[in-house]
Protein backbone atom coordinates (compact mmCIF):
# COMPACT_ATOMS: atom_id res chain seq x y z
CA UNK A 1 0.00 0.00 0.00
CA UNK A 2 1.30 3.44 -0.92
CA UNK A 3 2.03 5.87 1.87
CA UNK A 4 0.48 9.30 1.56
CA UNK A 5 1.77 12.46 3.20
CA UNK A 6 -0.52 15.50 3.23
CA UNK A 7 1.14 18.91 3.49
CA UNK A 8 -1.17 21.92 3.99
CA UNK A 9 -0.55 25.19 5.80
CA UNK A 10 -3.90 24.86 7.58
CA UNK A 11 -4.01 21.59 9.50
CA UNK A 12 -7.84 21.49 9.32
CA UNK A 13 -7.68 21.24 5.51
CA UNK A 14 -5.10 18.46 5.77
CA UNK A 15 -7.21 16.58 8.30
CA UNK A 16 -10.27 16.88 6.05
CA UNK A 17 -8.30 15.36 3.15
CA UNK A 18 -6.99 12.63 5.45
CA UNK A 19 -10.54 11.81 6.49
CA UNK A 20 -11.70 11.55 2.87
CA UNK A 21 -8.77 9.30 1.98
CA UNK A 22 -9.07 7.11 5.08
CA UNK A 23 -12.78 6.52 4.40
CA UNK A 24 -11.78 5.30 0.94
CA UNK A 25 -9.10 2.86 2.12
CA UNK A 26 -5.93 4.90 1.71
CA UNK A 27 -3.05 4.91 4.20
CA UNK A 28 -2.28 8.49 5.22
CA UNK A 29 1.02 8.42 7.02
CA UNK A 30 0.98 12.00 8.26
CA UNK A 31 -0.57 15.44 7.95
CA UNK A 32 2.06 18.20 8.01
CA UNK A 33 1.80 21.99 8.01
CA UNK A 34 5.34 22.68 6.80
CA UNK A 35 7.62 21.38 4.09
CA UNK A 36 10.33 20.68 6.67
CA UNK A 37 8.01 18.28 8.53
CA UNK A 38 7.26 16.43 5.29
CA UNK A 39 10.93 16.26 4.27
CA UNK A 40 11.83 14.80 7.68
CA UNK A 41 9.45 11.89 6.98
CA UNK A 42 11.04 11.07 3.60
CA UNK A 43 14.19 9.51 5.06
CA UNK A 44 12.33 6.43 6.27
CA UNK A 45 10.44 5.86 3.00
CA UNK A 46 11.40 4.57 -0.44
CA UNK A 47 8.36 6.11 -2.11
CA UNK A 48 5.16 7.99 -1.28
CA UNK A 49 2.50 10.30 -2.64
CA UNK A 50 2.81 13.87 -1.36
CA UNK A 51 -0.45 15.82 -1.49
CA UNK A 52 0.38 19.48 -1.07
CA UNK A 53 -1.25 22.86 -0.99
CA UNK A 54 0.33 25.79 -2.83
CA UNK A 55 1.75 27.65 0.15
CA UNK A 56 3.09 25.92 3.24
CA UNK A 57 4.23 27.38 6.57
CA UNK A 58 7.87 27.53 5.45
CA UNK A 59 7.94 27.18 1.65
CA UNK A 60 5.83 26.82 -1.46
CA UNK A 61 5.03 23.52 -3.19
CA UNK A 62 7.78 23.94 -5.84
CA UNK A 63 10.48 24.13 -3.17
CA UNK A 64 9.10 21.01 -1.49
CA UNK A 65 9.07 19.27 -4.86
CA UNK A 66 12.82 19.91 -5.22
CA UNK A 67 13.45 17.97 -1.99
CA UNK A 68 11.58 14.88 -3.20
CA UNK A 69 13.85 11.95 -4.08
CA UNK A 70 13.14 9.61 -6.96
CA UNK A 71 10.06 7.48 -6.32
CA UNK A 72 8.04 10.27 -4.69
CA UNK A 73 5.17 11.86 -6.60
CA UNK A 74 3.38 15.11 -5.82
CA UNK A 75 -0.24 16.14 -6.22
CA UNK A 76 -0.77 19.90 -5.94
CA UNK A 77 -4.18 21.16 -4.82
CA UNK A 78 -4.42 24.89 -5.56
CA UNK A 79 -6.36 27.63 -7.27
CA UNK A 80 -6.48 27.81 -11.07
CA UNK A 81 -3.97 30.67 -11.27
CA UNK A 82 -1.38 28.73 -9.27
CA UNK A 83 -1.96 25.63 -11.36
CA UNK A 84 -1.23 27.53 -14.57
CA UNK A 85 2.35 28.13 -13.40
CA UNK A 86 2.70 24.46 -12.46
CA UNK A 87 2.64 23.12 -16.03
CA UNK A 88 5.79 21.67 -17.59
CA UNK A 89 6.96 19.83 -14.48
CA UNK A 90 6.32 16.42 -12.95
CA UNK A 91 3.62 17.59 -10.55
CA UNK A 92 0.01 16.50 -11.01
CA UNK A 93 -2.43 19.35 -10.29
CA UNK A 94 -6.06 19.60 -9.26
CA UNK A 95 -7.85 22.92 -8.92
CA UNK A 96 -9.65 24.05 -5.81
CA UNK A 97 -12.43 23.93 -4.79
CA UNK A 98 -11.97 20.22 -4.87
CA UNK A 99 -14.28 17.76 -6.59
CA UNK A 100 -14.05 14.67 -4.33
CA UNK A 101 -14.57 12.19 -7.19
CA UNK A 102 -11.80 13.79 -9.26
CA UNK A 103 -9.57 13.88 -6.19
CA UNK A 104 -10.09 10.19 -5.40
CA UNK A 105 -9.63 9.06 -9.01
CA UNK A 106 -6.43 11.11 -9.29
CA UNK A 107 -5.07 9.68 -6.03
CA UNK A 108 -6.02 6.20 -7.25
CA UNK A 109 -4.18 6.75 -10.54
CA UNK A 110 -1.09 8.11 -8.79
CA UNK A 111 -0.93 5.38 -6.14
CA UNK A 112 -1.30 2.73 -8.84
CA UNK A 113 1.62 4.30 -10.72
CA UNK A 114 3.75 4.19 -7.57
CA UNK A 115 2.75 0.55 -6.93
CA UNK A 116 3.56 -0.40 -10.54
CA UNK A 117 6.98 1.28 -10.24
CA UNK A 118 7.58 -0.59 -6.95
CA UNK A 119 6.67 -3.96 -8.54
CA UNK A 120 8.93 -3.25 -11.52
CA UNK A 121 11.82 -2.35 -9.22
CA UNK A 122 11.35 -5.58 -7.24
CA UNK A 123 11.39 -7.60 -10.47
CA UNK A 124 14.72 -6.14 -11.58
CA UNK A 125 17.62 -8.50 -11.07
CA UNK A 126 19.79 -7.64 -8.09
CA UNK A 127 23.27 -6.35 -8.86
CA UNK A 128 25.99 -8.83 -8.01
CA UNK A 129 28.88 -7.93 -5.76
CA UNK A 130 32.46 -8.04 -7.02
CA UNK A 131 32.98 -11.22 -4.97
CA UNK A 132 30.00 -12.92 -6.63
CA UNK A 133 31.21 -11.87 -10.08
CA UNK A 134 34.62 -13.29 -9.23
CA UNK A 135 33.11 -16.66 -8.20
CA UNK A 136 31.17 -16.88 -11.47
CA UNK A 137 34.25 -15.90 -13.48
CA UNK A 138 36.45 -18.50 -11.76
CA UNK A 139 33.82 -21.23 -12.31
CA UNK A 140 33.53 -20.33 -16.00
CA UNK A 141 37.33 -20.34 -16.39
CA UNK A 142 37.47 -23.76 -14.75
CA UNK A 143 34.78 -25.14 -17.06
CA UNK A 144 36.48 -23.60 -20.09
CA UNK A 145 39.86 -25.08 -19.11
CA UNK A 146 38.75 -28.49 -17.87
CA UNK A 147 35.86 -29.17 -20.26
CA UNK A 148 37.10 -27.19 -23.29
CA UNK A 149 34.00 -24.97 -23.31
CA UNK A 150 33.71 -21.51 -24.77
CA UNK A 151 32.78 -18.68 -22.40
CA UNK A 152 29.12 -18.64 -23.59
CA UNK A 153 28.93 -22.44 -23.20
CA UNK A 154 30.34 -22.24 -19.66
CA UNK A 155 27.90 -19.47 -18.78
CA UNK A 156 24.99 -21.46 -20.22
CA UNK A 157 26.12 -24.51 -18.22
CA UNK A 158 26.04 -22.47 -15.01
CA UNK A 159 22.61 -21.07 -15.90
CA UNK A 160 21.23 -24.53 -16.61
CA UNK A 161 22.75 -25.96 -13.42
CA UNK A 162 21.21 -23.07 -11.52
CA UNK A 163 17.76 -23.76 -12.97
CA UNK A 164 18.03 -27.52 -12.52
CA UNK A 165 18.97 -27.23 -8.85
CA UNK A 166 16.68 -24.30 -8.07
CA UNK A 167 19.57 -22.14 -6.87
CA UNK A 168 21.09 -18.90 -8.05
CA UNK A 169 23.89 -18.81 -10.59
CA UNK A 170 26.38 -17.82 -7.87
CA UNK A 171 25.50 -20.96 -5.88
CA UNK A 172 25.85 -23.08 -9.04
CA UNK A 173 29.29 -21.55 -9.65
CA UNK A 174 30.27 -22.27 -6.03
CA UNK A 175 29.23 -25.93 -6.51
CA UNK A 176 31.41 -26.20 -9.63
CA UNK A 177 34.38 -24.76 -7.72
CA UNK A 178 33.71 -26.98 -4.70
CA UNK A 179 33.52 -30.15 -6.82
CA UNK A 180 36.84 -29.28 -8.47
CA UNK A 181 38.54 -29.08 -5.06
CA UNK A 182 37.58 -32.71 -4.31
Amino acid sequence: MTNIIIVFQKSEEGKTLKSILARNGYNVLSVCTSGAQAVALLDDLSDALIISGYKLADMVYSELSEYLPEGFDMLLLAGRKAIEECYDNDIVCLSMPLNVEDFLSTVDMMTETIERRRRKKRAEPKARSAEEESIIKRAKELLMDRNHMTEPEAHRYLQKSSMDTGTGIVEAAQMVLLLDNH
